[in-house]
């Protein structure tokens, strides 16, 4: 009998291995795709006669992009000895730039048909609307304000930084452009939301989405601390996010987060410290733990033997004779308890003692039992010596974390004094998570709701670098042109180096609602490695109902808990194959 051969599936032909392109050696694939969005509305255009902008609302409709022969422009720009410009909003922080297709021109200047732009982003519509150096407008990291050309019958691409609103001017005396669209274009991860998270509070899940949001933003070629300003690996600032990538993306995260870490331990030779702050190697010790709990990689985790193993032999030195911390500078936690010295010393010799605890948890899987048992002595001395926090809740939750007191007192007499007053947004997960280890889950949930809440309530899509209740009066939304009478809650407030316009409105470090109501609300807690064992300990506090789901390297897990007449908890696990589950 003539037997059939199996079918051979289809070679996929790549860049790489097709020889008249370019050498595959000399190219990188970009991990991330571009989607093109249109306008939400016209905020603002000129309406002088000398600066004509005709129509601008017709941009907003949904165009091809394309232009033709025959392209009709949909809004057309003159500049009669005034400078027309039109202001349009996105409807969303967004990472990339922008593009304009171009049906005719009219220039007066010796540069052919193409005519002079000014572009100007903004994360804000103020900032948008800002001049360079005004209430700190500036273009680090990212170039925001530029003139480009712009070519007759054909389109030009403008900007790499992190926006909402977008200004176009026509510069030139004389000159006329003939818009056929203006797009934005949208560069990121496309990536799959394997965690959620549902509540019978709409403002928390808004809060849990605009975290994991802010982050995905924020995972572009590495995984950066903003996407208008801080585009750099910064990996102190990088543990909330791993956590948020850990609870919302998980594997398909892809690579971006050991990339990441990778990337900074390479280019720092002990015993130098990551990004030139001590705390912020601690922090790399810590991801890893983190990370290692979440996907139990621990091939992965051997690749970090060698560096981890000198990092903390290294840290061992500075325990001082009397137990105490003796990092050298820069000495940092966060900005706002930077000029809080006895604070920062509180909060470096916390974590100090979860760093050597992470070690020395990190240096038993791997086998290195007398590397645990000098991490542990350590610990031990460091407990001897208890700092005062002065008042710090930065430096009290790290304290509650390391076992450095009662978590119930710290919460008591630092943390919940004034509610969500005092937070920072890096260090808000820290401060929840302490709020937890007290039990005071109602107090986190309200201060979520307030200080995370507070900036939807201002026009945030995403979370800020910082954000102080107080801002809050008597202040515009960032989606709101400036208006008399009330404060410009981004260009007005802001203080060490994110003054006015500079402050980033998209920063991964706030996103730690997310994990934190995965954690605590919906109660999943990792117990071994590679999510092999996890506990359910729901906390709804005054929520009726919440539900939601984990990726696990076995699969999705899903968890609901309802709340009875009677108040009692009900709840349901669907666990994949490979995971335990205790309740």
């Amino acid at each position: 009998m003539m037997q059939r051969a199996k079918a051979q599936p289809a070679k996929q032909t790549v860049a790489a291995d097709r020889p008249e392109l370019i050498e595959a050696s000399r190219t990188v694939v970009d991990p991330r795709v571009r989607h093109y969005i249109s306008p939400s509305r016209i905020l603002w255009h000129s309406t002088d006669p000398e600066a004509e902008v005709e129509t601008p609302e017709k941009l907003i409709p949904r165009g091809s992009g394309q232009v033709t022969l025959s392209s009709p422009a949909v809004c057309i720009m003159r500049n009669k000895g005034k400078t027309p410009g039109v202001l349009l909003d996105f409807g969303k922080e967004i990472s990339g730039g922008v593009q304009i297709a171009v049906s005719d021109t009219k220039s007066v200047n010796n540069h052919g048909k193409t005519v002079m732009l000014r572009v100007r982003f903004g994360e804000s519509a103020s900032e948008a609307m800002a001049e360079l150096g005004d209430k700190n407008a500036q273009t680090d990291h990212a170039v925001r304000d530029q003139i480009c050309y712009a070519p007759w019958l054909g389109t030009v691409e403008v900007g790499n930084t992190g926006f909402r609103f977008v200004r176009i001017d026509v510069t030139e005396p004389g000159a006329m452009i003939a818009l056929k669209a203006v797009r934005a274009v949208f560069l990121y991860r496309d990536m799959p939301y394997l965690g959620s998270f549902k509540c019978s509070d709409e403002l928390l899940n808004r809060i849990w989405a605009t975290g994991a949001y802010t982050v995905q933003l924020n995972m572009q070629d590495y995984l950066w601390d903003g996407i208008k300003r801080d585009r750099l690996v910064w990996i102190g600032d990088m543990h909330p996010e791993t956590m948020t990538i850990s609870t919302v993306f998980g594997s398909a995260s892809g690579d971006i987060v050991p990339k990441s870490l990778d990337l900074i331990r390479d280019e720092t030779r002990l015993p130098d410290w990551m990004n030139g702050i001590s705390s912020y190697s601690l922090w790399w010790i810590l991801i890893h733990r983190s990370w290692y709990q979440h996907t139990g990689d621990l091939a992965y985790l051997k690749q970090q033997q060698p560096y981890l193993t000198s990092l903390l032999k290294e840290l061992m030195k500075h325990v001082g004779a009397d137990n105490s911390e003796t990092l050298p500078e820069g000495r940092f936690l966060d900005w706002p308890s930077s000029e809080n010295k006895p604070a920062i010393h509180a909060g470096l010799h916390a974590l100090l003692i979860l760093s050597l605890n992470a070690g020395a948890e990190m240096a038993a899987h791997l086998g290195d039992n007398e590397l645990k048992k000098e991490c542990l002595a350590s610990v031990s001395r460091l407990k001897k010596h208890v700092p005062d926090p002065n008042n710090s809740k930065q430096a009290a939750a790290l304290m509650a974390l390391a076992g450095l007191g009662d978590p119930a007192e710290l919460n008591k007499n630092v943390i919940a004094v004034d509610g969500a007053k005092r937070l920072s947004t890096f260090y808000g997960y820290y401060v929840l998570q302490a709020k937890a280890l007290a039990g005071d889950y109602q107090g986190a949930l309200d201060a979520i709701r307030t200080y995370w809440g507070g900036m939807l309530s201002m026009g945030a899509t995403t979370f800020w670098e910082d954000f102080d209740l107080d801002w809050m009066k008597n202040a515009g939304s960032i989606d709101e042109l400036p208006q008399k009478g009330k404060v410009d809650i981004h260009g007005d407030y802001g203080a060490y180096c994110y003054i006015g316009f500079r402050h980033s409105l998209c920063h991964g470090w706030a996103s730690g609602p997310t994990p934190w109501l995965s954690e605590h609300v919906l109660g999943i807690e990792i117990l071994k490695p590679g999510c092999k064992e996890v506990k359910i300990t729901p906390h709804l506090g005054d929520l009726q109902w919440a539900e939601g789901t984990i990726p696990t390297p076995q699969g999705v897990l899903f968890v609901r808990h309802e709340r009875a007449s009677d108040g009692s908890v009900h709840t349901t696990v669907h666990a994949p194959l490979g995971v335990k589950v205790l309740q």
